[in-house]
């Protein structure tokens, strides 16, 4: 099983330190999984216009092929204006649904008031649904504040939070596993 990260962002370091965060709880749980993260600071994805998957840069295709090739995710993005980024938005609308179908989500968000946390119920879990993904109940929100100056997580809630996820990602992708083990041996 492969989990992969995806820090939905082009600057800042908050986002991605959660998603690996719940990426290495993750691997508590679930010793042998495979566990990526995927840093949009560390591509540049072109902005999605329409045309066909094959004639975007090297980057863009590299990024789709690595969503592609997981088998569930935790999704991660900084709150701007009220919103998700961006960057994540383009690599949402850059997907294939397919790739997404009957896949596990969980969501983390960084934001600078407490507020923000709405954008994951509001808008990150319909996104979900369009792509016909299984979303983890739970989620983790980490403010500002829930950071010391080096950008650790000092916030004991926050930190249970980001196991919880953890869990329930795994928990969610094993069963859904299990379930689909049961119905091919049936059919």
């Amino acid at each position: 099983m492969k989990l992969l990260g995806v820090s939905g962002t082009i600057i800042g370091a908050k986002t991605s330190i959660v998603v690996q965060k719940v990426l290495e709880e993750a691997k508590k749980y679930q010793p042998d999984l495979e566990v990526e993260l995927l840093d949009l600071r560390e591509y540049e994805v072109q902005f999605c216009d329409g045309r066909n998957p094959s004639d975007y840069n090297d980057d863009t295709k590299k990024v789709l092929e690595i969503i592609h090739s997981a088998d569930f995710y935790i999704i991660g993005t900084p709150i701007f204006q009220g919103s998700l980024s961006g960057p994540l938005k383009n690599l949402f609308d850059l997907i294939n649904p397919k790739d997404l179908r009957n896949k596990i989500m969980g969501f983390i968000a960084t934001g600078g008031t407490y507020q923000h946390y709405l954008v994951i119920e509001n808008q990150l879990k319909p996104i979900a649904g369009f792509f016909r993904a299984f979303v983890a109940p739970g989620y983790v929100y980490v403010n500002n504040d829930h950071f010391n100056r080096d950008n650790e997580i000092i916030d004991t809630d926050v930190l249970n939070r980001i196991t919880s996820l953890a869990s329930e990602v795994v928990f969610m992708q094993k069963a859904l596993k299990s379930t689909e083990n049961q119905l091919t041996s049936v059919f």
